[in-house]
């Protein structure tokens, strides 16, 4: 397998989803700013804070995991059920990241 170079574009299926997902945690942070900025209880500031938190970890684990999926896939090749096995119980483990 050649590896790919620095210049060349690294793209999944996935990356437009994730980009959409961010696009809305960068609106919704902003969002957040402007309610510290307009004195907004900080109860329901933490609370909007905590859902961008999640969105971006949810960005991110989808980028990781899409990443295992294709790329780890390209680097191992065919292997034999055992070994399958532990790739797998590798890329599941992820979720816990």
């Amino acid at each position: 397998m050649d590896m790919m170079s620095d210049n060349e574009p690294h793209t999944h299926a996935t990356h437009p989803e994730i980009v959409k997902r961010l696009k809305r945690a960068e609106g919704h942070l902003k969002s957040v700013i402007a309610m510290i900025d307009s004195g907004k209880p900080c109860l329901d500031i933490a609370q909007q804070l905590s859902a961008v938190e999640k969105a971006i970890v949810n960005a991110k684990r989808t980028l990781i995991q899409d990443h295992l999926d294709h790329c780890l896939e390209e680097t191992v090749g065919a292997l034999s059920r055992d070994k399958r096995q532990s790739i797998d119980e590798f890329k599941t483990i992820t979720k816990y990241l």
